[in-house]
């Protein structure tokens, strides 16, 4: 609007320059005419001529803007319709702009020259400026409306636009938000037009059809190893477990032969998870959706991990639990299971790790707080990545896969894992949308008392 409006400005100002400026171009020209015609007839038929034709043209033109005026030497009137020589001095070109009053009393604009004639006599003709000063006005107004208006337009004009390109930009963002989400199937909307905005839409959407090609790649073939790789896995253990089994083997073998079948078991673990993350990105897993009473389920988590809590000197409380979620119960239940044997794993003996539901807005979280070393903040993001691992946990046993499935359990049931600080330790919220409001008949509230810390 701003350019727009600079713009009108200036034309405006141009149009009015060059109107204004002819028409007062050609008052001086009519005058300057004026003038030389009446000298002529001074230089033909003398002074008595001359008063003649100017009391002739005052008198015929009654209403016309020309004015007359001449004076003898000692400034006493001749002939003509003004009543006196102007007392203020002209201008450098020999002009008088000065105002007058006429015989109604009204003030009028007047321009004027003045000539000299012989034996000290002077003539003066003016013009009445009142139809041009009304044209100018009328003039002014017009291109003042004219610019209100046309910034108006400009106004809404550039609001329909910028609304049109906010529409388009945010059917992008919108599009984008989603792909962030891990919807990596959605794509940037396409209007069909061949604009600016469709030629970015197809860009990004060849790249993003590229992005989803190398994903499914990668992913494609760290499943494929995980499901060839396990089926031989567990023939090796098998065998293993029957070597170990035999009466003869001495303790060193025997020893021995358990560190592999551990290690058997940890990497049959790694691809067992690995098949279950797939899974459950891929959509395979369509187990429906069903309304989930939390006390119960984390009842049944707290006390599978109580005793494991208790073996490395850890209390595991059971907090309040009180709570309602839509979600298929095995997994929720693995991923609550995920979450509490990572809080016993890195805790420290003698710490504590607390199980409870924590709500924010319309959402049910889960939270697991431990005392552990925790996630440094930069790497919150990282550690839901497949094998990545926090360097504050080197050392300790893990393969990196456990915060990557949950994390995929979250975005399967449309919620998220929140990783925060719990000074010290981690605070892991796993946070899903509560279903939707039922009567009091349908889900009577349910209490349950965990016990106490």
């Amino acid at each position: 609007m701003g350019i727009f409006g600079a713009s009108a400005l200036m034309l405006i100002g141009v149009v009015w320059w060059a109107t204004v400026g002819y028409l007062e171009e050609q008052t001086n020209a009519v005058l300057e005419d004026e003038i030389q015609g009446l000298l002529a007839e001074f230089g033909e038929r003398g002074l008595p001529g001359l008063a003649r034709v100017i009391q002739q043209r005052v008198t015929s033109n009654a209403g016309s803007p020309a004015l007359y005026l001449l004076i003898d030497r000692n400034g006493g009137p001749i002939a003509g319709n003004l009543r006196g020589w102007p007392t203020q001095r002209p201008d450098s070109a020999g002009w008088y702009s000065l105002v007058s009053v006429n015989q109604d009393g009204k003030r009028i604009p007047i321009r004027g020259k003045a000539s000299e004639l012989r034996d000290g006599m002077r003539l003066l003709v003016a013009n009445d400026l009142s139809r041009l000063a009304a044209t100018r006005s009328l003039i002014n107004d017009t291109f003042l409306w004219a610019l209100g208006g046309g910034l108006v337009l400009a106004l809404a004009g550039g609001f329909l636009m910028s609304s049109s390109v906010m529409r388009r930009i945010e059917a992008i963002n919108r599009a984008s938000r989603e792909i962030m989400t891990g919807r990596l199937q959605r794509r940037m909307p396409v209007r069909g037009i061949n604009d600016e905005f469709d030629q970015l839409s197809e860009n990004l959407n060849l790249m993003l059809d590229r992005i989803d090609s190398l994903i499914e790649g990668v992913k494609s073939v760290a499943d494929n190893i995980a499901h060839d790789l396990r089926t031989p896995l567990t023939r090796l253990r098998g065998r293993l477990e029957n070597l170990s089994a035999r009466p003869e083997l001495d303790v060193e073998l025997r020893d021995e032969l358990g560190s592999a079948l551990t290690e058997a078991d940890h990497l049959l673990a790694t691809f067992g998870a690995l098949l279950r993350i797939a899974r459950i990105e891929s959509g395979t897993h369509d187990r429906e959706l069903v309304d989930i009473d939390l006390p119960p389920l984390l009842q049944d988590a707290w006390e599978l991990y109580q005793a494991v809590g208790e073996e490395k000197d850890i209390t595991v409380t059971l907090g309040e639990t009180n709570g309602r979620v839509r979600a298929d119960r095995d997994l929720l239940f693995q991923a609550v299971c995920n979450l509490l044997d990572n809080a016993i794993k890195y805790g420290p003996p003698g710490s504590e790790v607390v199980l409870a539901v924590a709500r924010s807005g319309d959402q049910t979280g889960i939270s697991i707080t431990d005392e552990g070393p925790g996630i440094p903040e930069a790497e919150r993001g990282k550690v839901l990545d497949r094998f990545y691992r926090s360097a504050s946990v080197a050392g300790i046993p893990g393969s990196g896969l456990g915060l990557s499935l949950v994390s995929a359990i979250a975005h399967y049931h449309g919620g998220r894992l929140v990783l925060d600080d719990n000074a010290p330790g981690l605070r892991a919220t796993l946070r899903l949308p509560a279903p939707a409001p039922a009567t009091a008949a349908s889900f009577p509230e349910v209490a349950f008392a965990g016990p106490s810390r």
